[in-house]
Order: structure tokens, then sequence, then C-alpha cells
């Protein structure tokens, strides 16, 4: 009889070990982050040592890009596996009092998929894809679990009067006169219970956590934000009157405070990986690093002192590179060779192919992207983009397309009249300085008849191009 038993137990034991051998996903996403605001891409002031570990026992990528240059539509992107042409939020469309517009129902994002395969799936930081209760609500489009800031416009604030859990407003000691509840913090250890709790099951998390992104705010007598200020030697900057609550909370010592947020997102990283190690999960989870969009100016910020665009044209709302190429590192012990550098040219559209890959789920028609898969673990051809395209829909409209070596870039493209085409070959001129279009016609009419194929109407008007 205890032969039986323990035939039994080691049936039930091996079963369950089959079930987990599904790995586990995480998707750490930052929030205004540049290409060069990591050391692990060159960061000099900055320290991130978590995350530049992530990278030397990973692969790190070099020519990888948002969805566009501002948050909505580039976590669209993200979510449906299309392009910023085709993707049903192109832009950030605010919703009163608090929300976004919401996506629809019928979209496949990646958080379904992997509801399809069995995963538990979480949200953690700031979603602004629909507001609570609408169609778009994280639980309708494939989350388990969510806790943050379903508003992207709340999230400015890191001491709000509120956060979400799942439906449930979470109300929290804060107004602009009394800053008492760090809400990335409260939103950290929602994330590592969710780990805690979902051990034994595979699981996707998504980080989309609200660091660096304005304001500048940190709680008080930050031990990282001190320490800055005396490594930079920051003087303070005057604050011309009281904060009301309303827009960024203005800050004296910006350079300290964007270089602390960028610090304690590294720790919060640390942490995680530090959990999975402590629950013997960190060989079965692949973890994605990268950030959705380029460096932002508000709330006093300096990207110039960082050099956080490494050295690329352009900041949060370009479309040159500066604007949506962004750092992106994969880690999975054992299966991802590490310290690697790829050159792979991707972009966020490509992470839901490559996760329905990695946990043999169909791939929905309407994706543009394709799974880089074959790049991370090396076991079949990579197949290649033919193009990568971005849409812009605030300053007058912009279009950018990434074709081989080279970047067309198209400014006001609204306005017919005054709008052309920039061609810059990125190979030989990465800062897009010098402007070839003039000698290359032929490359000006490849890019106009990609721009026209790839932008698909929108049913809001100002998510078109109206040539006027």
């Amino acid at each position: 009889m205890n032969r039986i038993a323990a035939l039994i137990l080691l049936i039930f034991t091996c079963s369950g070990l089959k079930a987990q051998q599904k790995p586990n996903v995480i998707f750490i996403l930052a929030d205004d982050m540049g290409y060069g605001d990591l050391g692990a891409y060159g960061q000099k002031l900055i320290k991130t040592p978590n995350i530049d570990l992530l990278a030397q026992n990973g692969m790190l990528f070099t020519q990888f890009y948002a969805g566009t240059s501002v948050c909505a539509p580039s976590r669209s992107s993200l979510m449906t596996g299309q392009h910023t042409g085709h993707t049903p939020i192109r832009g950030n469309y605010e919703i009163e009092p608090e929300g976004q517009r919401p996506l629809p129902d019928s979209t496949m994002t990646i958080a379904k998929i992997f509801k399809n395969a069995g995963y538990i799936t979480g949200d953690f930081g700031k979603w602004g894809l629909g507001f609570v209760g609408s169609s778009g609500d994280p639980l309708n489009q494939g989350f388990d679990r969510f806790f943050g800031y379903n508003c992207q416009r709340q999230s400015h604030n890191y001491f709000p009067d509120h956060l979400w859990d799942n439906d449930q407003k979470v109300v929290l000691p804060n107004d602009f006169t009394a800053l008492n509840q760090y809400a990335p913090e409260l939103i950290q250890k929602q994330a590592l219970k969710f780990i805690e709790a979902n051990q034994t099951k595979p699981f996707f998390m998504y980080l989309s956590y609200t660091l660096p992104h304005a304001g500048l705010q940190l709680p008080a007598g930050n031990e990282v934000f001190e320490k800055y200020k005396a490594a930079f030697k920051e003087q303070p900057r005057a604050i011309p009157q009281k904060w009301d609550g309303k827009g960024y909370q203005p800050q004296a010592y910006p350079h300290a405070a964007y270089a602390a947020m960028v610090t304690i997102l590294d720790t919060y990283v640390g942490q995680v990986i530090a959990k999975l190690k402590t629950l013997g999960l960190d060989k079965n989870t692949l973890i994605v690093f990268t950030s959705d969009n380029g460096p932002h100016r508000e709330g006093g910020n300096d990207p110039d002192f960082f050099n956080s665009s490494g050295s690329l044209r352009g900041i949060k709302r370009s479309l040159y590179e500066g604007g949506m190429r962004e750092p992106m590192i994969v880690s999975w012990p054992g299966v991802i060779q590490k310290g690697k550098r790829s050159n792979q040219t991707g972009a966020f559209w490509d992470f839901l192919p490559t996760f329905a890959d990695l946990i043999k789920q169909p791939v929905p028609a309407a994706v543009d992207g394709i799974s880089i898969l074959p790049t991370l673990v090396s076991k079949r051809k990579q197949q290649q983009h033919e193009y990568l395209y971005w849409e812009f829909h605030e300053d007058g409209g912009r279009q950018a397309i990434r074709k081989g070596k080279w970047k067309g870039v198209k400014n006001k493209a609204n306005h017919a009249e005054s709008a052309r085409w920039e061609l810059y070959n990125l190979e030989a001129d990465p800062a897009e300085k010098t402007d070839l279009a003039a000698g290359q016609p032929d490359l000006i009419r490849q890019m106009e008849k990609i721009a026209a194929q790839a932008h698909r109407s929108s049913d809001v008007p100002e998510w078109n191009f109206n040539k006027n």
C-alpha cells in the first residue's frame, strides 16, 4: 500500500512539474525612459545596477522601438501587436472625469493570449487604455488582476488620492498639502504579492511602472534623492509659487529627482528578480525590460544633462530616433544566451506574436508584428520586417518609416503643401543629422507608398491625416 501511495505521489509530482514548465513571463515597462538612461546603454550619472545585471545575464537589443512617442498609443501597439497606423488607440484621448478612450471589446491583447493558454495574468502600474467598467478596462482585456492607476493623467501625481484594485477604488490619505503614501511603493508591494500567490501556476505579469515619468516626486527624506543631490552638487531652483495640486508638482532639484526615480525603478526590478530567486522561479521566468517612449522635459526634467536619448536625435513626441528607440533587454537564465547584443530591428508590435510563439498560441490575422523568438533562442531563422511604420497625431501630425538602414520622417504631415519626407541613413548617421532626401527620389516615393498603405482610417477624426 505504501508503494502504491508513493507511486501516486510521484505521478502527481511529475505532472505538476510538467505543468510548471510553461515559462512565466514578466514584462517590465518603464515610463518615459530614454535609450541612454541605463548604465548598460552608456549612462554615466545614474546608477542602475539591477537592470545592468539583467542585461549581462540576457540579451540587449540596440535597434528596438516603442509603438510611438507618447504613452497611450505606444501601449496600445504593445497590447495589440499592431503599429500605430492600425492599432485602435492612436493618441492620448482623455475621458472625463477619469480615464482614456477604451480599447474595443473585440481587441485581442497579449493578456488574452496568455489567458487563453491557461496563464494567470496581472497588471501593476499604469493602464491608460480604458476607464473602469469600459470595454478597455484591463479586467475586460485579459487581466485577472489589476492594481494601480487606471488613468494615465492621474499618474502624473505620485501621491494620488486613490488607486484602483481591480474595479474597486482604494482611497489614499494624500492631497496636495499632505504627501503621505507613495503610489509606486504601494504598487510594487502588490506586484511582489502576485508573484508569491501564483508561484505554482504559470503567470504573465505586466509591470507598467510610472517611473520616471513627471512629476518629479519622491517621498520626504528619500536617501537615494539625497545622495544624488550631494553627488551632483545641485543648487535648488526657485519655485515660483506653492503647488495647488494642479499640473506637475514643481521640483527644486530636478536632476537629483529624475536620477533617483530611475534608480528606484532599478531597485524595484532588483526586488522582482530577488523574489523569483527566493521562490525558485528565476530559471523558468522570461523577463523583458523596455520603455514606452523617449525621455521627457515635463516637470523641469533635463534630458540633456543625462544624455537620456543616448546621442540620438529627439525626445518624447518626436519620431526621430530619440523619441522612440528604446532600451530593450530580455533575460531567461539557461535559455537565452548571456551577455549577447542583438541588432535585430523590431518594435512593440513584435511582442504579441513572440509570446504567442513562445506559448504555442495562434497569432491573430490583423497583427503587424513578427516573432523574435528565433533571435532569443537561436533555434530557427529569424524573419525580418519589410518596414516599420509609426504615426503621431499632435503638432500637425508626424509619420516615420524604417526600411532597412533607411529612416524616413515627415513632420507637419497634415499640411500637404509644406510637408515633405526627410531621409536618413541610420547605419552611417544614427543621430539623423544629414537629410539625404534630395538625392534619393526613388526611396522617397517608396516611403510615400508605404505610408499610404500603412495608415488605416480611424473613426476618431484627429487620428487621420487631413492633408489640409
